[in-house]
């Protein structure tokens, strides 16, 4: 499975992601890709804004940036995120999370 479609956008000081979360999961992982946005599950339940924060902690290692570099732009309650991640290049962003995809195991 490939991270094709309009998952990542460039922007003026980095670039946004499209991301639909599965909160409650068994394991943390990155998932493949769903309508325009890459899919990620999360141990975490959804409350109280812990799978966010969880969400910005797991891409952040997969990542290798702070969790400081990315914020949560929409989505704070819903499955369907946008998130923004300053001062990243798309390619290296779709470079690491493609390893990421590539590595989950079956």
């Amino acid at each position: 499975m490939s991270l094709d479609g309009p998952i990542l956008h460039a922007s003026e000081d980095g670039c946004t992601l499209s991301v639909k979360v599965h909160p409650g999961a068994r394991r943390n992982a990155v998932t493949g890709v769903q309508a325009g946005s890459l899919k990620i599950s999360l141990t975490t339940p959804p409350t109280d804004g812990r799978a966010n924060a969880a969400l910005i902690a797991l891409l952040a290692e997969l990542l290798n940036i702070p969790r400081s570099r990315i914020q949560l732009l929409r989505g704070a309650t819903s499955r369907s995120k946008t998130l923004h991640i300053q001062h990243s290049s798309p390619s290296l962003i779709l470079e690491a999370l493609s390893a990421a995809l590539a590595n989950r195991l079956p």
